[in-house]
């Protein structure tokens, strides 16, 4: 099974760290991954997005044109974004960032409110991880052990401490995603 994956945003939102620990994941479970991050020079603030393929098989390329997978966290890159998800596909999105909903009907839409959960639950620096917990409730390209191994792998030994907190972001974003 293959999976190409896009998460877009804006630079501070954990968008290049998400993807990471998405092919860490899938390192843990001997999948074929590529991980190839975009983002302009000014970074934060900027728009960023990375590209996660996850696959049983060899990749040919980490290059590509169509998702079955979207993450988008902002118009610019729902804008952007959309009309690149293959048809059956899945876009996930987070609600706070979109002003225009999701137009097309041939894809699987669901829409996450991570931002507005990650404040009033004060786990602003965690919100990425509510998202990606949804992602894996749609979608489980990798265990939640694995995604757990993966977090460890690249956080710095002296933010182990913040390990339980990401768990349960994982954890709320498995819970408060919706179909639209």
């Amino acid at each position: 099974m293959k999976h190409e994956i896009i998460i877009a945003g804006f630079g501070g939102q954990g968008v290049l760290s998400m993807g990471k620990i998405l092919a860490y994941s899938g390192l843990m479970e001997g999948k074929e991954v590529s991980w190839m991050p975009s983002y302009g020079p000014e970074q934060r603030g900027g728009t960023a997005n990375v590209t996660v393929i996850l696959s049983d098989e060899r990749i040919s390329s980490p290059i590509l044109n169509e998702y079955d997978i979207a993450i988008i966290l902002n118009q610019p890159s729902m804008d952007k974004f959309e009309s690149k998800v293959k048809k059956g596909g899945i876009l996930i999105y987070d609600d706070y960032g979109i002003q225009k909903p999701v137009r097309r009907n041939d894809v699987d839409a669901y829409r996450i409110s991570a931002m507005d959960t990650a404040a009033a639950l004060n786990m602003s620096k965690t919100f990425n991880m509510i998202v990606l917990g949804g992602m894996l409730k749609v979608v489980p390209v990798v265990t939640l052990e694995s995604v757990m191994k993966g977090l460890k792998k690249t956080l710095p030994e002296r933010h182990y401490n913040l390990l339980p907190a990401n768990e349960d972001a994982i954890r709320k974003g498995m819970d408060i995603i919706r179909k639209i």
